[in-house]
């Protein structure tokens, strides 16, 4: 059971991964079409989206491949400093 719990969240994890460049491409390829729609255009935008989702399957699949695995990754990126500290810190860095 917590391998199959464990393949889950790492699959998440790599969703969560793949959507940013994909978004990203897909962001920048419309607005290449949107601002003169022609048909050099499209095939401009749509080479963007779909190099926004071969990056983003990339780089999720290496990092999903890694030893410490996506949610690792994404636990890292998630991290805020500040929330570390004891409150007793926070008051004796104030006086």
């Amino acid at each position: 059971m917590f391998n199959f719990l464990e393949k889950c969240s790492e699959i998440y994890g790599w969703i969560r991964i793949m959507l940013s460049p994909t978004l990203i491409g897909m962001g920048l390829g419309s607005i290449v079409y949107y601002n003169n729609p022609s048909s050099s255009r499209l095939l401009i935008g749509l080479f963007i989206c779909f190099a926004g989702i071969t990056i983003g399957i990339i780089w999720a699949t290496r990092i999903y491949k890694s030893r410490k695995g996506t949610i690792h990754f994404l636990s890292r990126l998630m991290v805020t400093p500040e929330l570390d500290n004891n409150d007793d810190d926070i008051q004796q860095q104030h006086k």
